[in-house]
């Protein structure tokens, strides 16, 4: 590893969901630190598959003792995201990765994941508004629906 990369922390659906991000937040303290982790990965960051709460987990207030109080299922709803995740980006807990290695997975897992997660998320209206998520979309849909008249 390069010494003068800054190595970020990210659990499994952080991964896949942060490349939609634009903003949106719990928060001006958590949406600041999204905005920062996403410019160190995207400058000269590695990224190392984590486990639990990760560098995002630490600023959002409904973290206590290491764990999301969303609501009473979160925590368990969420390991279960990320564990798909990282199913279908190929990685393991302890992996270090480029953030552009992730990106590029992203198109080929996005119609698994949009089935999977996005269509019950609170976010996806945030998402709605990114470009890329908009595109992903409507390939998906022309896939599903070519896939449906053969």
């Amino acid at each position: 590893m390069n010494l003068s990369k800054q190595l970020i922390k990210l659990r499994g659906h952080h991964l896949i969901c942060l490349h939609f991000f634009h903003g949106e937040g719990y928060g001006a303290e958590f949406t600041d630190n999204l905005q920062q982790i996403i410019q160190k990965a995207e400058g000269d960051g590695e990224v190392e598959v984590h486990l639990g709460a990760d560098d995002i987990c630490k600023k959002c207030h409904y973290l206590k003792k290491g764990s999301c109080f969303y609501d009473g299922n979160t925590e368990s709803e969420i390991r279960k995201m990320d564990r798909t995740a990282f199913r279908l980006l190929g990685l393991k807990k302890g992996d270090r990765v480029s953030w552009m290695s992730i990106k590029k997975k992203i198109p080929e897992l996005f119609n698994t994941w949009l089935i999977k997660y996005c269509s019950g998320c609170l976010w996806r209206w945030a998402c709605e508004k990114d470009v890329k998520f908009i595109e992903l979309t409507h390939e998906t849909h022309i896939s599903v629906t070519r896939h449906k008249l053969s």
